[in-house]
């Protein structure tokens, strides 16, 4: 199902006002970072030694650090946010960062895409549509060859305590909250036959933290949901039942092997709110786990590939191949 001029995308145009003023902010004179003339060696000094560590040639923000784009448009991994700030953006500078997902499982299809902004290490915004293909499921259902459910998720992330590169003195992590706003279009399926809350916002808080002299990065990210399958089958119970918050939990690990390529895993936990909505076991929710690499080609575009498993979705478990690119200031 494609998305329709109605009065529900007056949402969808304000998130992509939003999208616009990031890209306005991208533009912006304090995305630039000439090196001022008084740093520049003199021809006589020799040369500067090549950095033998992590940190990014140029720049006071690690490779990776800020870690890609989850399927929701927070920066972290691919299906947990971290307490890092997204992009490469340090303090007293804007980044901007954007991104497209993939994610192919034997039943189904999620394509995700979207833009973020890093307001001086600080503040994160992000702005996320994702597009989910029902494909044989679909026609089963008497939906057409290939219906489609779609979201909009605005999310904003804060900074509160601690700094994950330059804390490596303390065993303090740093922490942040954040919020995603998820706006689902369905009035068919989610909001029709399942008669599902269309919209809704989960919070949660995040701790990282990187041990540099292990090359080692450890997230946990504490998630009050009511979203099922993160959002794309609506929110709460059947008929507006089960609207309790869930406290859900999501960790990853991420070890650099160089300065520009990670391997980790991720884990997310999520509320089982519809399970038997269609008799017995359908529409239980499982876990989600993955397996990833992140490989940074410069300090402006990433790749990330994962294998998936997301667990039973409608009928039975799906495993998945995930591919991101990430493109940022």
């Amino acid at each position: 199902m494609s998305d329709r001029s109605n009065p529900r995308t007056a949402r969808w145009r304000t998130g992509t006002t939003l999208a616009l003023s990031l890209l306005a902010l991208a533009a912006s004179p304090a995305l630039a970072d000439p090196a001022p003339a008084a740093d520049m060696p003199a021809a006589s000094d020799p040369a500067p030694a090549r950095s033998t560590n992590l940190i990014t040639d140029g720049g006071g923000r690690l490779l990776l650090t800020g870690g890609v784009s989850t399927i929701e448009g927070a920066g972290g991994g691919g299906l947990v946010p971290w307490a890092l700030i997204g992009g490469y953006g340090a303090e007293h500078e804007v980044g901007l960062q954007a991104y497209a997902t993939g994610v192919s499982t034997q039943d189904f299809r999620l394509y995700s895409y979207g833009a973020a902004a890093n307001l001086g290490d600080r503040v994160e915004f992000s702005l996320a549509r994702q597009n989910f293909h029902l494909r044989a499921l679909a026609g089963a259902l008497g939906l057409g060859s290939d219906y489609v459910i779609s979201q909009t998720i605005i999310g904003a992330k804060v900074r509160l305590i601690g700094n994950a590169v330059l804390d490596q003195n303390t065993l303090l992590p740093q922490i942040s909250v954040g919020a995603e706003h998820k706006i689902n279009d369905d009035t068919t399926v989610v909001g029709g036959a399942l008669g599902l809350k269309r919209a809704d916002t989960d919070f949660y808080l995040a701790a990282t933290k990187l041990f540099l002299g292990q090359n080692l990065l450890v997230n946990t990210t504490l998630r009050l949901t009511r979203a099922n399958q993160y959002g794309i089958l609506g929110f709460g119970g059947l008929g507006g039942t089960d609207m309790a918050y869930k406290a859900e939990f999501e960790g990853s690990a991420a070890y650099l092997i160089t300065r520009k390529l990670a391997i980790g895993g991720e884990v997310r936990t999520k509320p089982n709110q519809l399970e038997g909505a269609l008799g017995g076991t359908t529409f239980r929710e499982q876990a989600a786990w993955d397996g990833f690499a992140a490989y940074a080609l410069n300090r402006h575009l990433s790749v990330t590939a994962a294998y998936a498993d997301l667990g039973q979705i409608a009928l039975r478990g799906q495993h998945a191949a995930y591919l991101s690119i990430q493109a940022g200031f």
